[in-house]
């Protein structure tokens, strides 16, 4: 189990977006923990559904801070939105119909997905933003 640690090296360059990564990658963290101590399948459904849902609201923050500042690539940052949003709530489904609880993989797909999406995605839009606000 190895932990998402905030650093400078994930900072956007924008308080507001830092601020909600420094939420998500928390909540990802809790949730890493809850799979590594084989914490209840019902804690585990919990967890997850407080990442997506904190998730869901960061990506509408971040659409609308792209969208007040015109951000060129606002239809590609939304489509790596939803299909990170449909992986989770496919994995949340997978938890509720009983097949199998939170994997080792699942964890570091989500890890990957989130720390990925920060250092390119983010990073783009985030300077972007800097410069507009």
């Amino acid at each position: 189990m190895k932990d998402i640690v905030w650093g400078d090296v994930l900072s956007v360059g924008v308080t507001e977006i830092d601020n909600d990564h420094r939420m998500l990658i928390n909540t990802f963290n809790v949730l890493n923990h809850a799979v590594a101590e084989g914490r209840s399948r019902d804690y585990l459904v919990a967890v997850l559904e407080e990442l997506i849902n904190c998730t869901v609201w960061h990506f509408s923050h971040e659409e609308r801070l792209m969208l007040q500042y015109a951000y060129d690539d606002l239809a590609a940052h939304k489509a790596e939105h939803r299909e990170l949003i449909g992986s989770a709530r496919e994995l949340q489904r997978e938890i509720l119909r009983g097949e199998e609880g939170v994997s080792e993989a699942d964890i570091e797909y989500l890890e990957r997905w989130l720390t990925e999406h920060i250092f390119t995605t983010d990073m783009r839009m985030g300077g972007f933003l800097y410069e507009a606000m």
